[in-house]
């Protein structure tokens, strides 16, 4: 037993050595793989790698008060103003109330109905068509989305009026507007064929052009011939009714809904019109990416432009309008851009280009120059309207003069409005 014993004793002591060596051996391995812990204060190199600058996000902020076209340091054409998306919003709707929700809400996973004042949401523009510009420089802007007529006055940021589909009068799909010397509000509507009026007071005094108009566009408004002009796209002619007692007087164009003429005076689904101080009537022939220019008796003058994708060129044509020195506005949809041309036809500048940034477009339709020389422009997707002011010949001419003379005013010329920016290439008239 005591041999027995003594051997059990000796490898029982034997197993307690080897295994006290393995848990030596394995704390050693351990130590080994383990990373080396060095103090923080003693830690004198920085093992942070360095922070990739592409992954870094940096904003930068700018004055668009000082956007203008063209480039400085030349004298400015066009200065950017603002831009309008629509009512105010106010973020005190959206705040939840503090009420506990029900075991049915939080089945369901919404919020309880009252937490959210649906009768006072405010209306955004979504698809921005025809704008104007009234005596009292308010901007008119009618929304396909929305179904209304958005009315923004520069002088109040914060309260939008609103001529709403089922308020004051009932609209299917509104397209082009203008505006008399009185303030009268004439809307076309595609979908009813029709045009709509208004008073000065935003209130409906009458409807016409049910039995005539097939598909109508753009609006204008000749107020010294008292005509009032719609594009009718739907049949490619340029209906003409009289202002006051809006009978049809004539039609400019031959009537077709086969949208494939191309001689001059015709027309192939026209969209935008436009009237200047001598009373001659421009139309912008869209399908045929030109324009044409006819006088106020209908007759046909001249023609200008071609398919492309040059700065000269046009591409789906849009909305038109004349300036106070006679320069041709024209929207180009297609290209998102707004050109000026001459009475030749001769591109004198643009401005523009796809994108979301002040003075860039996306989808442009409408235009139209008000009394203190705003140039509107509205835009479909997403809707807003962007305000430009055109810096005329006589402001240019006395700010070149300023300039040349070293920055003294001229004694002979009046000091030209300031647009708040330095210039770009001056390409207008000269």
């Amino acid at each position: 037993m005591s041999r027995d014993g003594t051997k059990f004793r000796y490898r029982e002591g034997q197993k307690a050595k080897l295994g006290v060596a393995a848990s030596l051996f394995m704390l050693a391995l351990l130590q080994l793989a383990s990373p080396a812990v060095v103090p923080a204060a003693n830690n004198k190199k920085n093992t942070t790698p360095p922070a990739n600058p592409s992954n870094q996000r940096t904003t930068a902020y700018f004055d668009i008060s000082k956007i203008v076209w063209p480039n400085p340091p030349e004298i400015a054409r066009i200065a950017f103003k603002e831009i309008y998306t629509g009512e105010k919003i106010d973020p005190n709707l959206y705040t939840k109330k503090a009420r506990k929700s029900t075991w049915m809400d939080r089945l369901a996973g919404s919020l309880p109905a009252d937490q959210i004042q649906l009768d006072k949401l405010p209306y955004q523009l979504i698809r921005t068509m025809g704008v104007g510009v009234d005596s009292k420089g308010r901007i008119y802007a009618a929304d396909q989305g929305v179904g209304g007529i958005f009315i923004f006055d520069p002088a109040d940021k914060v309260h939008v009026e609103l001529i709403g589909n089922g308020r004051q009068a009932h609209f299917g799909l509104i397209t082009g507007l203008a505006l008399d010397d009185d303030d009268r509000l004439f809307v076309a509507d595609a979908s009813l064929h029709r045009v709509v009026a208004f008073n000065p007071k935003h209130e409906m005094e009458g409807v016409f052009g049910g039995d005539i108009l097939v598909r109508p566009g753009g609006v204008a408004i000749d107020r010294e011939n008292r005509f009032i002009y719609v594009a009718d796209t739907g049949n490619d002619v340029v209906d003409v009714f009289d202002a006051d007692n809006f009978k049809l007087l004539r039609q400019t164009g031959k009537p077709s809904r086969k949208h494939d003429q191309t001689e001059p005076g015709l027309f192939s689904l026209p969209e935008g019109v436009a009237v200047d101080a001598d009373g001659n009537l421009y139309v912008a022939d869209t399908f045929n990416d030109r324009v044409e220019m006819f006088d106020a008796d209908g007759r046909f003058v001249s023609t200008f432009g071609k398919n492309g994708d040059g700065p000269a060129d046009l591409d789906r044509p849009k909305g038109i309008a004349i300036d106070c020195d006679g320069h041709i506005w024209l929207v180009d949809a297609v290209q998102n851009r707004v050109k000026v041309f001459d009475q030749q036809g001769r591109l004198l500048i643009y401005l523009g280009g796809a994108g979301n940034y002040p003075g860039q477009f996306m989808g442009p339709w409408g235009i139209a120059i008000g009394p203190s020389n705003q140039v509107v422009v509205s835009e479909t997707f997403p809707g807003r309207v962007q305000v430009f002011r055109y810096i005329t010949d006589a402001e240019a001419a006395s700010s070149r003069a300023q300039r040349d003379s070293g920055g003294r005013k001229p004694a002979t010329m009046t000091p030209a409005a300031t647009p708040g920016a330095a210039a770009k290439k001056d390409s207008v008239v000269q």
